[in-house]
């Protein structure tokens, strides 16, 4: 079925890519716009262009680009729109809701003094100016000098926004500047599914953004269905914040979503009704995480280097050591790329299809896999579809100019990018490879194509039935409607993690389960550095509920990967200890990137086994043992302690509580290098659960690192 997916909700101002699922590349497909709000130009049977900016509708007297079967739709005015997509299996419709426009004006600057070249000679070399606002896209953007700096004018949503100044090809030593956007955060909503008597009935619950001038109450509920079902409106009743639908008037599966504005919209929330017999419905939330990725403890392995400095790391060396993740009570295993590459971090693919040949056979790979599933591990695949390496013969063929290949990867005009080009052989009108920010070895795919879809579709079938999720590489430079049809696709207790940076809730919206917790690793590197107090860190968690993330959404709490410098060199060992037990201690799933809990000091560097820093592994077991045992620490609510500092850094100490059914427990944290007399508001029992030795007299405790002890 080539229809496009569910209901899409966006904001004036955005883009929405439409798209037939299960493409087939020799087939024929059209877009048109059935409906529009009266404000818009679009009008009743409109074909939607490609083309640059796409989407949009024609000018007066002027002829809109033929539409194709990938198409960009850029909603001109608040309302819902109707479009259609007539494909070799007949004509779908999708509704296509669009809120007031969201975004603001902003400026980023910075002082001419500030960039690394001498004024005099800056009037001859190019500035770009990039960051997630055009994700990282280099030279697309250029800065107007005004005074004595340099500016960049620019829509953007409320929150912070960061940018990097570059200056000629000098694209590492970019400039970095950052604003700040007024604004609303975003409000949430939630569907339930009941059955009262004969009907099946969904309710709705709105909530307000923290700093919202609606209430719960005051919020709006719109309850949209889904046009792959055969349930129609005439089949429903909606009653303000409930739908109700007579059982017996159900298709086999019926899928409604909902969604909610205040200041800002929200994401969207569905809710799925299978009708299993005439008086039975079975409802699911597929937004919601698999029931095993709702708490994991996540390893990663930056797979090169885990066998240590002698043995070359393959799938069987990784096997012979899975002991050792289980003797850290690791629930799921994520493994940096594993298929043919040149490189030694593995994400220049060069066939999809086949493993790595110094890593080992498939069949190794899937011993591998086995064997992680016989200790009760799971196994998290690196998927990286945004892009091949260079090497890639799809990409070698398309540069060569192989007809069958010309639009797989996308191009843009040659002036538009600042490095790795041979000026003088270009000539006017010429285009290259597009790449994100100096990335010149491994060119974007071009999912406007559908060759790439099918292809990168047929991938992720090829896998999703060997692992058990998929960590989504550069998740953010890959269009939503692509991911939605991942979502679709993969086995319904498969997780999806996105690397999304900055995090994004409209990620969470029918894609994918798992987000990189941005701000609470940005938060502990400045608490550790002194740029922030530990206070900071129940602020960060605060912030998923700002950007619009519902209470299931699972955030990976980190303090370092394989893309970032190690935290014990930045910010030294006392306070990666208390950085570590702050991801064990608050909600999601902690991770722990191989060698943090050993002492690597190099941030891919061979794993330290005969020499690694004992006491620090002891003290992650420590941690991940807690956890595991200790229910309030994965799904019990989290709310400040009051405290004071005796004696110690009152700046690197902060105190929480863990609560749920079964006990409250008190979480005191110390970033400092000394140790900290902290007296507490509230009644605890002296032994710390991490340790088992007495750190409390009274309400008085000693902090080193770390304690975790039960309320009184």
């Amino acid at each position: 079925m080539h229809h496009p997916g569910p209901p899409r909700f966006v904001s004036v101002g955005e883009s929405v890519e439409l798209a037939p699922r299960n493409p087939d590349p020799t087939a024929s497909y059209r877009w048109t716009v059935a409906a529009a709000p009266e404000e818009s130009a679009f009008d009743a049977g409109a074909s939607i262009p490609v083309g640059t900016p796409a989407g949009y509708p024609a000018a007066d007297g002027d002829e809109a680009d033929e539409t194709g079967p990938v198409v960009h739709f850029h909603p001109d005015a608040p309302g819902a729109y109707t479009v259609e997509l007539d494909a070799p299996d007949g004509v779908h419709e999708l509704t296509v809701r669009a809120f007031p426009d969201e975004r603001r004006a902003a400026q980023f600057s910075v002082a001419v003094e500030d960039l690394p070249l001498p004024e005099s000679e800056l009037d001859d070399t190019p500035i770009s100016v990039s960051g997630p606002f055009n994700n990282h896209l280099m030279a697309t953007e250029r800065p107007r000098r005004v005074g004595d700096d340099y500016v960049l004018d620019a829509r953007l949503l409320p929150g912070e926004h960061t940018a990097a100044f570059s200056v000629g090809d000098d694209l590492a030593e970019g400039v970095r500047t950052s604003v700040e956007v007024d604004g609303s955060g975003r409000p949430r909503i939630r569907l339930d599914a009941r059955v009262d008597g004969d009907e099946a009935v969904v309710t709705a619950t709105p909530r307000s953004a923290p700093d919202s001038d609606f209430s719960d109450g005051d919020l709006p509920v719109e309850f949209h269905l889904d046009g792959r079902d055969e349930l129609t409106e005439g089949d429903v009743e909606i009653d303000d914040r409930e739908l109700r639908v007579p059982i017996d008037a159900l298709p086999h599966r019926a899928r409604i979503h909902a969604v909610t504005a205040g200041e800002r919209r929200s994401i969207g929330d569905t809710v799925v009704l299978d009708a299993t017999g005439s008086e039975s419905v079975a409802a699911t939330r597929p937004n919601d995480p698999p029931e095993w990725a709702e708490t994991p403890t996540v390893y990663e392995i930056f797979v090169r280097s885990f066998a240590g400095e002698t043995l070359p790391t393959t799938f069987a060396e990784i096997e012979r050591r899975v002991e050792y993740l289980e003797s850290l009570n690791v629930d799921c295993l994520w493994l940096t790329p594993v298929l043919a590459s040149p490189t030694t971090h593995g994400y220049h693919i060069t066939d999809y299809f086949d493993t790595a040949s110094d890593l080992g056979s498939r069949e190794a790979f899937e011993s591998l896999v086995d064997r992680c599933h016989e200790a009760d591990i799971r196994v998290v695949f690196d998927l990286v579809v945004n892009h091949t390496s260079r090497d890639h013969p799809a990409f070698q063929l398309h540069a060569a100019g192989v007809e069958e290949y010309a639009d797989h990867f996308r191009r843009v005009d040659a002036d538009r990018n600042v490095v790795d080009v041979d000026w003088a052989s270009l000539r006017d009108g010429d285009d290259i490879p597009e790449y994100y920010f100096n990335w010149q070895r491994i060119p974007n795919l071009n999912y406007d194509s559908l060759s790439v879809r099918s292809w990168m579709l047929d991938v992720v079938d090829e896998w999703a039935g060997v692992v058990d999720g998929f960590r989504c590489d550069v998740a953010w430079g890959v269009s939503h409607a692509f991911w939605k049809e991942v979502n679709d696709r993969v086995p319904d207790d498969f997780l999806l993690l996105d690397e999304t940076i900055p995090r994004d809730a409209d990620y969470h919206e029918g894609e994918f389960h798992m987000h990189y917790d941005t701000t609470l690793y940005e938060t502990l590197r400045a608490i550790g550095s002194g740029e922030r107090t530990a206070d900071a860190v129940l602020d960060a968690l605060d912030d998923a509920t700002w950007a619009g993330f519902p209470d299931s959404a699972v955030h990976l709490r980190y303090v370092e990967n394989h893309d970032e410098g190690r935290y014990v060199d930045e910010c030294g060992e006392a306070s990666l200890r208390a950085a570590a037990a702050a991801t064990f201690t608050v909600p999601g799933a902690p991770m722990i990137y191989y060698g943090q809990e050993r002492g690597v000091p190099e941030q891919r560097g061979p794993m330290r086994w005969h020499d690694g820093d004992a006491d620090l592994t002891a003290f992650h077991r420590a941690l991940a043992s807690l956890r595991a045992e200790t229910p309030a620490l994965r799904d019990g609510s989290v709310e400040a302690v009051g405290y004071d500092v005796v004696a110690g850094d009152a700046d690197a100490v902060t105190a929480y509580a863990r609560e749920d059914e079964n006990g409250r427990y008190v979480v005191v944290l110390n970033f400092g290098a000394d140790a900290a007399t902290v007296s507490l508001d509230e009644a605890v029992e002296t032994r710390d659960l991490l340790t088992g030795e007495a750190v409390a007299a009274g309400n008085d405790l000693t902090v080193v690192d770390a304690v975790v002890l039960r309320a009184a």
